[in-house]
């Protein structure tokens, strides 16, 4: 069982104990705390919505009851994505938003992700706050007579994907003109109703939508997390329909992962460059992506005349670094775009849009657009923590065995080997040290990591 409280929100496993497990208690406590921290006598709008997880309706439920309690006016959104919720956020000009999502992470666990007034992750800040409040028992419900209100709005599907069509940087008709075949894996969540609609918008013929795991019942047909090693059905079924691509998308749709023509990966940290690349040959500006991400971007940034920033994992840091230099792009290596002129979070959505405007574009089949990019190789591991692991004294001997390296401890420790480097940090998700290592060969990428894999086993 697991609660993990951090920028990413409230995540647990669904049974066990209050404390140590996303319980029913612990669900309403966190909510109470979130809702009278946001909501204000001018504005008690909170929007909701949730992806397909088993737990999804009682979660939702509870969640919902919890808002009425304090006061709020929830629109409830049903079955959604994490961007769609950020969008209706602004667009009803509410207090702030809850996505119930646990992302990529098996079926046993959920999440509350919490959003501010913008549609964005509540800052370190007010996360602090919340779950100070949340601790002490400072929660006040409204009375009888102040209770709040619910509507039900399925409005947003419809809203969320016109304004992608919408968007300047989306040419539908480029798109239709290009008559793709392609291939959707949404793993049995809400991608199934929203990916399909979208590219029946952009002009795809539903003919040519193969959709697989279209069940939206949370009974995830892999591991959800969009990986190369969880996509071979995927894969094979690019192959065996005569794709011109396929898409994957995690629970919650923010993170978008292709798959080329002979059923080979694009490369998950390859959506953000592509989506770059493309912006970048319409507008010169700047980019962000986090210290865990491919140093392609910052090589298709320079060769487009712009410039490159890194900022600390997690959405909420990225924004706020792209904010800080303006950047037209940006997102993580994950394969979650970010748009700054739509709005400022993860959105595969309007990524499918801009990645298949600039597939169309190009005249170039998927693997020839993949061609033209640098050829870098990330080593994505991760180590189970025991409890009470002392990190900070592992990243601080480590930062002594590995002195005449440059480092940053902008976020965890990375560490550089002339054009190579690895990355060591603690997961905002999971109770586990993620080591992700870069490098222009595979193999050298994985001694890399496999070497700090070592030497953190000999420490903690």
């Amino acid at each position: 069982m697991a609660l993990i409280k951090s920028i990413s929100g409230i995540r647990g496993t669904i049974g066990g104990k209050p404390g140590e497990s996303l319980s029913p208690l612990d669900v309403v406590k966190y909510t109470a705390a979130f809702g009278k921290r946001i909501i204000t006598e001018e504005n008690k709008i909170i929007v909701i919505g949730r992806d397909g997880r088993i737990s999804g309706p009682m979660i939702s439920e509870l969640v919902t009851q919890t808002l009425i309690a304090i006061g709020a006016e929830v629109i409830d959104l049903g079955l959604s994505t994490t961007p769609t919720v950020e969008f209706a956020v602004t667009a009803e000009n509410a207090a702030g938003g809850i996505i119930i999502t646990a992302s990529h992470n098996p079926k046993e666990w959920n999440a509350l992700k919490l959003l501010n007034e913008k549609g964005e992750f509540i800052s370190a800040e007010t996360g602090a706050l919340i779950l100070q409040d949340a601790e002490e028992g400072n929660i006040q419900f409204s009375s009888v007579d102040k209770l709040g209100c619910i509507v039900q709005n399925n409005s947003y599907l419809n809203k969320h994907l016109d304004a992608i069509v919408d968007h300047s940087m989306v040419n539908k008709n480029i798109i239709e003109n290009k008559k793709l075949k392609i291939v959707v894996d949404p793993v049995n969540s809400t991608g199934a109703i929203f990916v399909p609609a979208l590219l029946k918008k952009l002009g795809v013929s539903e003919s040519d939508i193969i959709v697989l795991n279209e069940e939206v019942n949370g009974k995830f047909a892999h591991n959800p997390e969009p990986l190369p090693q969880h996509l071979s059905q995927l894969s094979a079924a690019v192959l065996s329909n005569k794709a011109d691509l396929g898409i994957s998308v995690d629970p919650d749709v923010d993170r978008l992962v292709l798959v080329c023509e002979d059923g080979s990966m694009f490369g998950e940290e390859y959506t953000l460059v592509a989506v770059a690349d493309y912006i970048l040959s319409k507008s010169k500006g700047n980019t962000v992506s986090n210290l865990s991400s491919s140093r392609a971007l910052k090589d298709i940034t320079e060769k487009h005349g712009g410039t490159y920033f890194p900022a600390a994992v997690g959405e909420v840091n990225v924004v706020a670094k792209m904010k800080e230099v303006e950047a037209i792009i940006g997102g993580e290596g994950n394969g979650g775009i970010i748009v700054p002129d739509f709005h400022y979070g993860r959105d595969a959505l309007i990524g499918i849009a801009l990645v298949l405007t600039h597939l169309a574009q190009s005249g170039k089949s998927l693997k020839q657009l993949r061609s033209g990019y640098p050829d870098y190789f990330i080593s994505k591991n991760k180590i189970e923590l025991a409890a009470g692991t002392d990190l900070n004294s592992v990243f601080d001997k480590l930062k002594t065995k590995y002195k005449a390296n440059p480092l940053n401890t902008t976020d965890g420790l990375r560490i550089e080997f002339n054009n190579d480097w690895v990355h060591l940090r603690a997961s905002n998700t999971e109770p586990i040290i993620r080591i992700i290592a870069e490098s222009n060969f595979e193999t050298t990428a994985n001694n890399i990591a496999n070497k700090l894999i070592k030497d953190i086993q000999e420490l903690i």
